[in-house]
């Protein structure tokens, strides 16, 4: 984007997200300005250019939140939808580096390029950039990844960095042999926050909602939706605040499921909510928790 006139004095610009301001007069015309002059900050110019980079950073938010509901839910994903938003630098930004599986688990790779074609070019783990032209293709939840710690250790080499927390995503596993009668996790429950208000900032601030007395996530797993659930004390009968145990229930959380019924999708996911909790918890002044 070039340089617009904001009156007799300055130009101003959106550099990196920002407006900012340039002399075109005095001693030293066309020197960058750190911070919009006073005089200008009122004028049209720049009030459309703030409102413009205000839309931009609203519209890469919501490009990387929908590439990480594909990624969540692993989803398939039309490639020819990929190369029509390819071009968008803001599609670009979150999909970009993605893992993609094609139409088969040969197909593996980080996104490097969708055409108009529809073909979608991509480095595999043999560090060789490859051609594919699936109909489709999903981005797996890591959890569901076989060759996750391959991809982490080469994505290191390549110097890979997501746009959308993917191959480096906190994950957890389900243990083997649980209990069949048990419906709940309290591996992170207990964390104590000042009030019920830091609490539930902490839950809406990680992306979650708060709804009566849990903080939930809905998640899609294997094609259906469960909702994880962390427990919250009583705002009305407690001056602090404090985790419960983390549950898994139907998609409107009627029923409650065993622990044996939760995917593995749904159980991470669950587990990555409960820890990210649990680390935003009251520190005291000695370090204890």
């Amino acid at each position: 984007m070039g340089w617009l006139a904001a009156g007799d004095t300055y130009e101003v610009a959106l550099v990196e997200g920002r407006v900012v301001a340039r002399s075109i007069s005095g001693p030293s015309p066309a020197k960058q300005v750190r911070t919009l002059p006073e005089e200008i900050r009122d004028r049209p110019e720049v009030q459309e250019l703030q409102r413009f980079a205000e839309w931009l950073e609203r519209h890469a938010a919501e490009c990387a939140a929908q590439v990480d509901t594909w990624m969540v839910s692993s989803l398939p994903v039309p490639a020819a939808l990929l190369a029509r938003l390819w071009p968008d630098e803001a599609w670009r930004s979150a999909l970009r580096d993605i893992v993609v599986v094609g139409d088969g688990p040969d197909e593996t790779g980080f996104l490097r390029d969708a055409d108009d074609s529809g073909e979608l070019r991509v480095v595999d783990l043999d560090g060789e950039t490859v051609r594919m032209a699936p109909r489709t293709v999903t981005m797996p939840h890591p959890v569901l990844l076989p060759d996750l710690e391959e991809l982490r250790t080469f994505a290191a080499e390549l110097g890979v960095t997501q746009g959308v927390e993917q191959i480096h995503r906190a994950t957890w596993h389900k243990p083997a042999g649980i209990d069949g009668s048990a419906d709940s996790v309290r591996e992170f429950a207990g964390a104590e926050y000042r009030s019920w208000f830091h609490l539930s900032s902490r839950i809406t601030s990680l992306g979650y909602k708060v709804s009566g007395s849990s903080a939930v996530d809905r998640i899609l797993d294997g094609g259906r939706v469960v909702t994880a659930s962390v427990g919250m004390s009583d705002p009305y009968t407690e001056e602090k605040a404090w985790t419960g145990g983390l549950s898994w229930s139907d998609e409107d959380g009627y029923r409650s499921l065993p622990l044996t019924e939760v995917g593995p999708v749904a159980w991470s996911e669950g587990m990555r909510m409960a820890a990210a909790l649990h680390a935003g918890r009251t520190v005291t002044e000695d370090g204890a928790a």
